[in-house]
């Protein structure tokens, strides 16, 4: 994975010794940074029951397995409460995302909800570089896994989320960017 934290970003308004100073958990990698078979691991974290019920009334699912805990012990499949699949998604995501500068999301590919997650679980994931292919003339696109485990390495989501990333330099590109866009146009008709 391209070195994090190493590169410096100046912002509007910020003094110049100061935008000399790389900022936290904000990436500056482009394209060409990303290699593919690369893998980062999350911390672990611990899925807390008032956050769980603070997701699901902020996306509003009240659904029995995730809200309540009568129904869930008394009738549900699996005896306990669920944390619901997306906030698993959500909180998954989160642990080993990056804050690229440079790259965007296109969107998710594959989610699976393999395992059931409960409340109390403690959970990591595991992020891996799997393609990237030239998409345009200013950016390239990123096929990324994010596999979600709990407990002792119980895989529990997994999802592909592609994204695009600026190129450092466009031109090295620019022959394959042309293709690609007039297939993209003959497609279209």
């Amino acid at each position: 994975m391209a070195e994090i934290g190493i590169h410096a970003r100046g912002l509007p308004g910020l003094p110049e010794d100061h935008a000399k100073i790389p900022v936290w958990n904000a990436e500056n990698w482009f394209y060409e940074d990303f290699e593919i078979g690369d893998k980062i691991r999350s911390i672990r974290r611990t899925i807390a029951e008032g956050e769980s019920m603070q997701f699901n009334s902020l996306v509003m699912d009240h659904h029995p397995y995730v809200s309540d805990e009568r129904f869930a012990v008394e009738e549900g499949v699996f005896g306990r409460r669920l944390v619901a699949g997306a906030f698993v998604f959500s909180l998954g995501l989160g642990l080993a995302a990056t804050n690229c500068l440079n790259s965007f999301s296109y969107g998710y590919d594959r989610l699976r909800f393999i395992k059931p997650v409960f409340i109390g679980d403690t959970i990591y994931t595991i992020r891996e570089n799997l393609a990237k292919e030239v998409h345009g003339e200013k950016m390239g696109k990123l096929r990324v896994s994010y596999s979600v485990y709990k407990g002792e390495g119980e895989l529990v989501l997994y999802a592909e989320h592609l994204l695009t990333a600026l190129y450092r330099d466009p031109t090295l590109f620019a022959e394959a960017a042309s293709v690609r866009m007039a297939e993209k146009a003959a497609r279209k008709g």
